[in-house]
């Protein structure tokens, strides 16, 4: 059993893991168009739309991505986790099955509008199109984020003949650690969309591309849109760290890797480097308040739930964390150096720095892995928090080979659709948005 339960988890860790590369991207990249095809309405250039063209062309591959990865993962609940699936489904199955009926159909649909009726629908209607394919991937993420804050924070259940049944779905949708989680992952999801922009614009300017002049258009913008998600990110997580503090104290110890209840607590940069009383104030807003230990709420746990382990694998907390924090750090950079340099004192673009862009494209990627195995991880050992340990949900009579197998299968073909995504997305790259009446033209954002 303990052979299943870890590969399971390895398989639905792979599989979340992989979808979530695609999700942020739709909805971060679908706020990008829509503004972008809102520019192009007002200002009725053809070069606007031939943009907002471009970066359509890559949305689509990477939605076409999500979708697919995203049918397997649900399929897990009823082949790996078959006891969690019985035990919450009444729960559980709700938001998921709103997420499926109502807010991926209208996402599919608008975009399926959307694509196919630029020449046919009046440009108004057409443009609404895409403002309601971004607000059908944020409910599409609501409802989602609704099903696993419930597994963080159980709230609006009932316990009947040994199963959770929902008595009040409007706990469910209000539970606090959604209200802060939620708008957390869409701040997180704009960074992902404008670094995919600005990374991709940067490599067109850098390579000084026939096209580089329509790419200054979308650096420009994806470097605002960058500096309201960023801020968007550090307010929210701030906020969430504060629900974390009080719904799962033990996932905060472990972040910190503090041991001992301490009053102020410190918080830790790295191993042997602290900054005193600072935990405290994230925590309180003030530099005094008490801040529980893994000792401490060991203990606690003991006395209320009985032996056991109840200290999640703290080495994963603490290093995703800070990986997620200096991540955050490097994007600030980047885009406050594009603000202050190109925006307000108008100077060329240095070439490194336009390479470091480039790269910079991985950072949100990096940041959000870094998060959810901070959020999945830390509430360990329990998969439905405080309710039901995570050894409880996996399926009986799945056999170890049968996981292996399908853990093999899954990875590989995983691996084949990055590849084929990765280039795809490569040759509309190099295809860009040029057309022979602009070849010549060259970017204002000349690399030095």
């Amino acid at each position: 059993m303990d052979d299943i339960l870890f590969l399971s988890r390895l398989q639905f860790a792979i599989t979340t893991i992989y979808h979530f590369f695609f999700v942020p991207l739709t909805i971060g990249l679908g706020l990008f168009i829509a503004i972008l095809e809102t520019i192009a309405y007002r200002s009725g250039n053809s070069e606007d739309e031939k943009v907002s063209r471009f970066w359509g062309r890559l949305f689509l591959l990477n939605f076409a991505a999500g979708v697919v990865t995203g049918i397997v993962q649900e399929f897990q609940f009823g082949m790996n986790w078959s006891e969690y699936s019985s035990f919450v489904g009444d729960v559980f199955g709700v938001p998921l099955a709103i997420e499926a009926l109502l807010a991926f159909f209208v996402e599919s649909t608008f975009l399926g509008l959307w694509i196919f009726g630029r020449t046919v629908l009046p440009k108004a209607a057409h443009l609404a199109c895409i403002w309601l394919v971004f607000a059908g991937s944020c409910l599409s993420a609501l409802w989602i984020l609704v099903a696993n804050s419930f597994m963080q924070n159980p709230v609006g259940y009932v316990f009947n003949n040994g199963r959770a049944e929902m008595t009040d779905f409007l706990a469910l949708v209000t539970n606090p650690y959604f209200l802060h989680q939620f708008p957390h992952v869409i701040s997180a999801s704009i960074c992902t969309g404008a670094f995919f922009v600005l990374g991709i614009s940067a490599w067109k300017i850098y390579q000084r591309a026939n096209d580089s002049a329509l790419f200054e258009k979308s650096f420009k913008l994806a470097l605002f849109i960058g500096l309201i998600g960023a801020a968007a990110v550090a307010f929210s997580g701030h906020l969430q760290g504060q629900s974390v503090a009080k719904l799962q104290p033990m996932k905060l110890a472990a972040m910190e890797n503090l041991k001992e209840t301490a009053d102020p607590a410190p918080l830790s940069i790295l191993p042997g480097i602290e900054m005193p009383a600072m935990l405290s104030v994230m925590v309180y807003n003030k530099p005094s308040g008490e801040v529980k230990g893994m000792d401490d709420l060991q203990k606690a746990f003991e006395n209320r739930y009985g032996p056991g382990n109840y200290v999640p694998p703290v080495w994963i907390a603490y290093f995703s964390f800070r990986a997620m924090v200096i991540c955050s750090l490097a994007m600030m950079f980047f885009i406050s150096y594009g603000i202050i340099w190109f925006v307000y004192l108008r100077k060329n673009m240095h070439r490194k720095i336009l390479l470091l862009m480039v790269f910079g494209i991985s950072l949100p990627y990096l940041a959000n892995t870094a998060g959810w195995l901070i959020a999945e991880t830390g509430r360990q050992p329990w998969i439905v928090y405080s309710l039901m340990p995570t050894d409880k949900a996996v399926s009986v009579g799945v056999s170890s080979g049968s996981v292996i197998f399908s853990l093999a299968a899954f990875s590989t073909i995983y691996i084949v659709l990055a590849v084929i995504t990765f280039l795809l997305m490569r040759r509309e790259i190099f295809r860009g948005c040029v057309d022979k009446k602009i070849t010549k033209k060259q970017s204002a954002i000349t690399a030095v």
